[in-house]
């Protein structure tokens, strides 16, 4: 697979004083668009004695209130749309499964700024129009398959919309059609490789370079997990229904951060409890602001994903700003006897125990007025053809390790291999059984 340096030369390089004035420019014209045409941002403005010409710096974005989830349901379905009905050429809507769905608007200009970002996004991959680019995200409402369908259209790719599901059907496609990059969650990607050597193959099978994994959190255990599976180099890729799908911010080739598309998005990272903007290079919560958006600009949203900016320069020649592979979410943090608890901790664990394999559930009951943690973990064949004692010691280490990691005790419980359900989408880590009660 031939390899394009950069998609956008101009754009990926430009020095950060023109970047931030871009930004800024930018930000002043989507202030006055939404202030003037969406009555609930408006509002939220004048209730902080706030009109768009007091932003005259970026510095100054802090003024400004949070959006968040809440707001997005609030103002369903219509309520944040910043353009007339006529000029929305697409919907798109979130996965949630409490309360209402989130619905954001796409125009043709925003259609085309999403695939353009998407497209750089794959050339960072080694894409170019000779690649064979398999989309095996879901289409539909979610962003993901058409998200990375787009970009690989523009970028003159073979693009196969395998779309999720049907793991055999889409093995044979990576095999037959010499399938150069597969877009999929990394979940799946692990899936497929367990599928893969069930049908009789190897990676040997398969012509994959790069793999364009993302719209769930997972570890740099489980990237190397996946490379070895499916013989590809995984490229993280980040992005949110409500902001533009993936195509936010993706690694590069140097793998040490998430390149986010600053002349797009201004990115912030603030203390979740507080509000208050943190310094670059400290861990909170990251809050967008799209300034190249024109169906449903978000200022400030709150995405409660965690993690950090990196603000050197990166080694791919690349000036826009880096964020840390994502830590956790501040909504799927789980607060277990007071501690803090993310499942992304959990996965480093026994990933880096070498004798677990990456499938696991964690699962929280409320016995007696008293939390209590439970990690089910799959074993591999070879450890369940162990004696008893032997499980016993594997079963004993993991725990131990988890208590150090976590600070609290939980319980550990092997399983058979295949036990835990597989997912062609997200994967469902968590059974918290409290909110049963």
């Amino acid at each position: 697979m031939d390899t394009q340096t950069y998609w956008n030369r101009e754009t990926e390089l430009m020095p950060r004083g023109r970047l931030k004035a871009l930004q800024l420019d930018r930000l002043k014209t989507t202030l006055r668009r939404v202030y003037d045409n969406v009555p609930y941002y408006r509002d939220m403005m004048r209730e902080r004695g706030i009109e768009p010409g007091d932003v005259k710096s970026l510095e100054d974005l802090r003024l400004l209130p949070f959006l968040t989830k809440r707001d997005l349901r609030d103002t369903y379905p219509f309520g944040l749309f910043a353009v007339p009905f006529e000029d929305i050429v697409r919907v798109h809507a979130s996965s949630g499964t409490t309360g209402k769905q989130i619905i954001a608007g796409y125009t043709r200009r925003d259609i085309d700024t999403w695939a353009d970002c998407m497209a750089r996004c794959l050339v960072m991959m080694g894409a170019d129009k000779n690649a064979r680019v398999q989309v095996s995200y879901g289409y539909g409402l979610f962003t993901g398959g058409l998200g990375a369908h787009g970009g690989a259209e523009k970028l003159g790719a073979m693009t196969i919309p395998a779309s999720s599901g049907n793991t055999q059907r889409q093995i044979n496609l990576l095999k037959d059609l010499g399938v150069t990059v597969l877009c999929c969650t990394p979940s799946y990607a692990l899936y497929l490789a367990e599928a893969l050597a069930e049908m009789g193959y190897t990676k040997a099978d398969l012509s994959l370079k790069a793999g364009c994994f993302g719209a769930e959190p997972w570890t740099e255990k489980m990237r190397v997990r996946i490379e070895a599976g499916l013989g590809l180099k995984a490229y993280d890729i980040y992005g949110l229904t409500e902001i533009m799908g993936p195509s936010v911010a993706q690694t590069c080739s140097c793998q040490n951060g998430l390149h986010i598309w600053e002349d797009c998005n201004i990115a912030e990272i603030i203390d979740p409890d507080t509000g208050e903007v943190l310094p670059e290079g400290q861990t909170g919560e990251l809050v967008i602001t799209t300034i190249n958006k024109d169906g449903m600009p978000l200022i400030r949203y709150r995405t409660r994903d965690i993690t950090r900016l990196i603000p050197e320069q990166c080694e791919c020649g690349r000036t826009h700003i880096r964020m840390s592979r994502l830590e956790g979410r501040t909504d799927d943090m789980l607060i277990i006897r007071g501690v803090n608890v993310f499942p992304s901790q959990i996965e480093t664990v026994l990933l880096s125990s070498g004798e677990a394999a990456p499938h696991y559930q964690i699962i929280v009951e409320r016995v007696n007025n008293t939390d209590s943690l439970t990690v089910e973990i799959e074993v591999s064949e070879k450890m369940l053809s162990d004696d008893v004692r032997g499980m016993e010691e594997l079963g004993n280490k993991l725990r131990r390790s988890l208590d150090s990691v976590l600070g609290l005790t939980c319980k550990v419980r092997l399983v058979e291999p295949k036990t835990i359900a597989r997912s062609e989408g997200k994967a469902k880590r968590v059974i918290d059984k409290r909110k049963l009660d």
